[in-house]
């Protein structure tokens, strides 16, 4: 069974040199919006079950852009490229679920999202068919900023870190830990296994890494699959049901988790010990999610209703 997943893009920033080292692709300045009033944006839901907001390149747009915070580089699609008329520039390599490789690249004049303005950047290139959309808004151009998912409405509203805080109306409030800008939930448990969270509203459904599914392994049977990343390649994964995960007071039954040994874990540290990306398929559960990259927290709204098996409650 193909499934096409995880759009999860790894970048961590270098400066060029002799000897390039891989995952470089990103602004090639700051890439800090100017400050704004809060936002809010209306959302389009596509056929992955994720999360596409309308963005201008210049004064062209709009276009369709995936918000993914498990991507930590802004990416284009090369017929959105080719549209666009953007040159080719270096060639650099990126990190995605299922491996590495060297992509095109091309420099931005600027990215509007709403009234925010992302200046002089330079993205990867990759096939839209993969991508599943014209591109990808990663946590590049989220750092430093607020952004409250609400999925019952349709909608991302984005605040600057000093802007308001979205604590009202949230039922948990979990502090996370920051490492290459991904937000990591520590206080979390799969069935007793203590886990490491990232969200990851990029992906339809959940990926853990092999140490979680060790530790699981004596209470779980799997099923052999093939995961597509948005490079387009491809790497072998195991589906398992886990019963129950826990996130400080929240709980959701009937975690559907897909395991690989991928090299993104391995980038972000989380390969020695139980880790899991947490992926759409759990995060509409909830009726809101916000998620403060600034101050390292994540908030949860319950939705007033679980989705068939998979509960969600507070405790």
């Amino acid at each position: 069974m193909l499934l096409s997943l995880i759009p999860f893009v790894l970048a961590q920033a270098a400066q060029p040199s002799p000897a390039t080292p891989p995952f470089e692709a990103r602004a090639t300045t700051a890439a800090a919006p100017a400050p704004h009033p809060t936002e809010t944006l209306a959302t389009h839901r596509d056929e992955r079950n994720r999360m596409t907001v309308d963005v201008r390149i210049g004064d062209k747009g709009p276009y369709r852009f995936l918000v993914d915070t498990g991507a930590q580089t802004t990416v284009m699609s090369s017929a959105l490229v080719q549209r666009l008329g953007l040159p080719a520039m270096a060639r650099r390599r990126v990190l995605g679920i299922a491996g590495q490789m060297e992509v095109d690249t091309v420099e931005l004049p600027e990215i509007h999202l709403g009234r925010r303005t992302f200046a002089t950047y330079v993205t990867p290139v990759l096939d839209e068919a993969n991508l599943g959309a014209d591109g990808i808004i990663g946590i590049d151009g989220l750092q430093g900023q607020r952004v409250l998912l609400d999925f019952r409405n349709q909608e991302i509203t984005v605040t600057d870190s000093r802007g308001t805080v979205f604590e009202s109306g949230f039922d948990i409030v979990v502090t996370a830990r920051r490492r290459d800008g991904q937000l990591i939930l520590t206080n979390a448990d799969i069935d007793g296994v203590n886990t490491d969270v990232v969200l990851d509203t990029g992906a339809e459904q959940s990926i853990g890494n092999r140490a979680l599914q060790q530790a699981l392994a004596r209470r779980q049977r799997g099923a052999a699959i093939t995961l597509l990343s948005v490079t387009g390649q491809t790497i072998p994964a195991d589906m398992a049901l886990a019963h129950q995960l826990t996130v400080d007071q929240i709980f959701i039954n009937n975690l559907l988790i897909a395991y690989a040994d991928s090299p993104t874990f391995t980038a972000l540290k989380l390969d020695k010990r139980p880790a899991v990306l947490l992926g759409m398929r759990e995060l509409r559960l909830f009726k809101r999610v916000a998620i403060d990259f600034a101050g390292r927290k994540v908030l949860f709204d319950i939705s007033s209703a679980g989705l068939g098996p998979m509960l969600l409650a507070s405790r």
